[in-house]
């Protein structure tokens, strides 16, 4: 009986978790290795018809960690993600280069700093155009800020990537998420 216990336990681990690079943050199969140019990301992402995410992480954050053993291995987000967005990863107390929007080229510390960026993880999600001269915080259309469950998780790139943000939409993401919430309940969530 003990041992059926623990089976059962560990079945309900998720499929995977994401493993911790040498920087200590957590690595998945669908962030990206880039040089952290955003402008070159963003023709990037665009080329594959995706959008450009830039995710805000730190070494030891335990909401990083949740995001990253709970929400992110189930499939149907990881897929999402893997399908729709082209992810970056920025380290908040990193040392590597980045190059904003607007050209200026500073260490990932500096750059959560200049996008007054506090707390892990923090998502920044990108348009396909950015305005001459915005920063990658400016120019955001969308930011999603800490840890949140897996449908509230899905619904927020999902409101992203059928461009619910633009300014004619009347349905604003938490009318979104809550009619969501709904169709899920109901079972007519697609």
């Amino acid at each position: 009986m003990k041992r059926l216990l623990i089976l059962l336990c560990l079945s309900a681990l998720p499929a995977f978790a994401a493993e911790l690079g040498d920087d200590g943050l957590h690595k998945t199969d669908w962030m990206r290795d880039t040089f952290k140019d955003l402008s070159e990301d963003l023709e990037e992402a665009n080329a594959e018809g995706k959008r450009l995410v830039l995710m805000i992480e730190q070494r030891g954050c335990i909401y990083c960690t949740k995001m990253h053993e709970d929400v992110f291995p189930r499939e149907e987000i990881a897929s999402y993600i893997r399908d729709n967005f082209f992810v970056v990863q920025v380290n908040l107390h990193g040392d590597t280069e980045v190059t904003d929007f607007d050209g200026e080229v500073l260490s990932e510390k500096q750059a959560a700093r200049k996008w007054g960026l506090l707390f892990t993880p923090s998502i920044l999600f990108l348009p396909e155009e950015v305005p001459e001269g915005a920063t990658a915080q400016t120019a955001a259309v969308a930011m999603m800020p800490g840890a949140f469950g897996a449908g509230t998780t899905l619904d927020m790139f999902t409101w992203v990537q059928e461009k619910r943000y633009a300014l004619d939409s009347e349905e604003d993401f938490q009318r979104y998420h809550a009619r969501r919430i709904q169709e899920r309940a109901d079972g007519s969530a697609d």
